[in-house]
């Protein structure tokens, strides 16, 4: 693996992320001005934390709606947070003012959350109106039903703060790809650990456990997924990580799907060969189609390149591996899976996505070829960020030449 250069790797000190805070900011508020909306209230915590830094109980708060912000293109960041929790967000020069939040849901308000959801509405319109006016239009996202109807009654009128953010998150600024790279080497580094110790006799979870271990011990904060299956269970994909015993001869196949460093995801694939036999025959075929499909479709990644003209030109998946096929092509990233989702072309149907690639997007190319006669299969995915003359290759970690090569 080839380190990080000293001299571009980010701080450790939660100072030195000011100006990273601040540039994502500009830039939400920048593309809030291209899309003609004036304020949004937000309570996705990953769409908080790209317009401010602050993070609090991410997972938690995912599906609790006790915490949001309140952003105006041209005014300020009011960042109302759970009570108790007022000093995690001080001195970040991304947010005006901290307020108590209001707990929305059945459980966070105390079993009323229309009650909950009248008084979000009162106040938040109140502070649309001391700077906007009256000035009626307003973006959200996740809210509970209770709460979209309180913010009606007031008649405000709302619209989709999703396009916003996808946006907004979708372009990398220069400013984040050092942070970038370096979540990637943090969890490469976790992964290589994880995969020294797959031995036949072990189970997936302890091995899983063993990337959970060194991954949070590089400042990660957490997995979406838990995607590790063994021997039969590699067929069909999408199967979670379980107590099943591996045995010699047995494919592993792993994603990421991590939250690392300050919150920029990590999400590539590998598979693996548990023990010191030689791989069959059918493993080996299913690897070399499943690399030559990743080799494939990285090479049509450059920027200005549609995304129809990316599934019209993808690997054309043989007939026997069609029906257990991943999903997309492939799929942007930033402090999640992201924008774009690029699906196959499916005959007949008209394509369904418009647009291009763009330079600063990172997108992560899929693979998985399985076998339902076999009942095995092989996961490889790429992380790549695209750049003004075509992709860099982020993630670095090495395949398992014992199974072979594109």
């Amino acid at each position: 693996m080839v380190p990080l250069n000293p001299s571009t790797a980010p701080a450790s000190n939660e100072r030195c992320h000011h100006a990273l805070y601040l540039a994502r900011r500009s830039r939400l508020q920048s593309v809030m001005r291209q899309m003609a909306v004036p304020v949004a209230v937000i309570v996705d915590p990953i769409n908080i934390l790209y317009a401010t830094g602050a993070r609090n109980m991410t997972v938690w708060t995912a599906r609790t709606p006790a915490r949001y912000l309140l952003v105006f293109c041209d005014g300020p960041c009011i960042l109302y947070d759970f009570f108790g929790c007022e000093h995690l967000a001080q001195g970040l020069p991304t947010i005006d003012e901290i307020r108590l939040a209001l707990g929305l849901c059945h459980v966070s308000s105390l079993a009323d959350p229309v009650a909950a959801g009248k008084a979000f509405a009162i106040e938040i319109d109140d502070q649309i109106r001391q700077h906007l006016g009256e000035q009626r239009q307003l973006a959200v996202d996740r809210f509970p039903f209770q709460t979209i109807d309180a913010l009606r009654a007031r008649g405000l009128q709302l619209v989709d703060a999703d396009p916003v953010f996808s946006r907004a998150r979708a372009i990398k600024l220069p400013i984040e790809l050092p942070y970038v790279r370096e979540a990637v080497d943090r969890v490469e580094r976790a992964a290589q650990e994880m995969q020294s110790a797959i031995e036949p006799g072990r189970s997936e979870v302890a091995i899983w456990a063993d990337f959970q271990r060194r991954f949070l011990a590089l400042e990660g904060q957490y997995t979406t997924t838990r995607l590790m299956q063994s021997g039969p269970r590699t067929f069909p994909y999408f199967q979670e990580c379980s107590g099943r015993i591996l045995a010699s001869g047995d494919l592993l196949c792993f994603d990421t799907d991590a939250l690392g460093y300050l919150g920029y995801a990590v999400d590539f694939s590998r598979t693996f060969l548990c023990g010191t036999v030689a791989p069959m025959a059918m493993q080996r075929s299913l690897y070399g189609r499943a690399r030559e499909q990743l080799e494939h479709n990285i090479a049509l990644i450059r920027p200005g390149v549609a995304y129809e003209e990316i599934a019209d030109r993808a690997w054309p998946v043989p007939a026997e591996h069609q029906q257990s096929r991943y999903y997309a092509v492939g799929h942007g990233l930033g402090m999640s899976g992201e924008f774009p989702n690029i699906p196959h072309q499916r005959p007949g149907l008209a394509y369904p996505l418009h647009g291009a690639v763009e330079p600063g997007m990172v997108i992560c190319i899929e693979s998985y070829i399985g076998s339902a006669k076999a009942a095995q299969g092989v996961k490889l995915e790429e992380q790549l960020l695209v750049t003004e003359t075509g992709c860099e290759r982020l993630s670095r970690m090495p395949f398992d030449d014992r199974l072979g090569g594109p």
